[in-house]
């Protein structure tokens, strides 16, 4: 449900974020920035091309995986009470994101990159989800759906090591500052807000592989290490933060939605389950 509430509010600037990403600079570029392409993609499909993607990437259990690994790593690693070290955080943290990139994130991500990427297709190849995924499938096979797994992998345990520790840490601050009282939803989010947007900072280079890794060019690079020297020889060190400013919109948003929902919507299963 969290996931689901995040993706629907946050997936234009997803969008955003990947045809910058795909936007090769040693070709001819397709975009200027942000705004064109916002621009371009209203004029050619509306505000509904915004949107390309959203029906793969909605049924994404990353959310689901992620916080149902780390509550079963806290039990694990945590003492009596739950509570964690600083580094047995980080730890649970980066294995949750270790969890949801090879369980949920790269399937559904690489699905997603191609129906983007297929936008800019002279001739559109997917007539709708199913279609597309018999496609990528019949033409790429297995391989096809684990694209960039491994830059995923990189991208997703830095990202949630980040965000829990940071999140985590403020929360036991609060405590502390205020024992017997709960975090109020709005400090929550803005705790949320803040690891979301150090993490950015953290993996964008990371984000920016894996988004190549899953397009439809993909074929071209034959590894995740050949990918980056390709990228660094043909378009230098700023391609790899291609995309970092509508991710900058985007995440601590996301991030600050994911965590403060899930403790509503926890909160009031626990009252009645």
């Amino acid at each position: 449900m969290t996931g689901a509430v995040e993706m629907s509010v946050n997936f234009p600037t997803d969008y955003v974020k990947t045809q910058l990403q795909l936007d090769e600079r040693s070709v001819k570029r397709r975009y200027t920035g942000i705004a064109d392409v916002v621009r371009q993609t209203i004029r050619n499909d509306g505000v509904r091309g915004l949107y390309r993607g959203l029906n793969v990437a909605i049924w994404n259990p990353k959310v689901a995986v992620r916080f149902a690994s780390f509550e079963q790593l806290r039990k694990l690693v945590g003492d009596s009470e739950g509570k964690l070290s600083r580094p047995a955080l980080l730890f649970c943290g980066m294995m949750a994101g270790l969890c949801e990139a090879v369980l949920a994130v790269t399937p559904v991500e690489s699905i997603k990159v191609k129906f983007i990427d297929d936008m800019n297709s002279p001739e559109r190849r997917y007539r709708g989800l199913f279609h597309g995924i018999r496609t990528i499938v019949h033409e790429h096979g297995f391989r096809g759906i684990y694209q960039g797994v491994t830059p995923t992998i990189m991208k997703s345990m830095s990202s949630q090591g980040t965000r829990f520790f940071i999140v985590e840490s403020l929360k036991d601050w609060r405590k502390q500052r205020n024992p017997g009282k709960s975090i109020p939803k709005p400090l929550t989010a803005v705790f949320g807000a803040i690891g979301g947007a150090v993490s950015v900072l953290i993996n964008a280079p990371a984000d920016a592989v894996k988004t190549r890794m899953q397009g439809l060019e993909a074929g071209k690079y034959r590894n995740t290490i050949h990918c980056v020297q390709q990228m660094w020889k043909h378009e230098g060190t700023l391609v790899f933060y291609n995309g970092v400013i509508p991710r900058f919109v985007r995440v601590p948003i996301e991030t600050a939605i994911v965590f403060s929902v899930y403790d509503v919507i926890r909160e009031n299963l626990d009252a009645v389950w």
